[in-house]
């Protein structure tokens, strides 16, 4: 059974910083994608980084590019969203995510997290 917890979310004033993590088990987790997705209230769940096995990353650019980068401890089975510069608008509850390929849709990804909050005040 694939399991996925996320922690780190918070109240964080805007420019601040947080750093997520997700950790896994139930399964082999060096050989599969792992994703970030968020959604703000009222709206949809959307795409914020993921990062393939080997370590390649994609953003969503015209919202976290240059802020969030995404990273992955394969010997600790975890991945990160290190968050700098955080704004209003990225309040939302953070989901992680895994899946066979790293890719901007959810539905490459079979297996989600329960989500950690994250606020960010002005």
């Amino acid at each position: 059974q694939v399991q996925l917890v996320e922690s780190g979310g918070g109240l964080v004033q805007a420019g601040g910083s947080l750093r997520l993590s997700c950790a896994a088990s139930g399964r082999t987790f060096s050989r599969y994608a792992m994703g970030w997705f968020r959604q703000a209230p009222g709206k949809e769940r959307e795409f914020v980084a993921a990062i393939n096995w080997i370590g390649f990353s994609t953003y969503n650019v015209h919202s976290v590019k240059g802020r969030f980068t995404i990273s992955r401890d394969n010997a600790k089975n975890t991945v990160y969203l290190q968050m700098n510069s955080l704004k209003p608008e990225d309040t939302a509850v953070y989901y992680c995510a895994t899946g066979g390929i790293a890719t901007m849709s959810e539905a490459s990804y079979d297996y989600w997290g329960q989500g950690t909050q994250v606020t960010v005040s002005s």
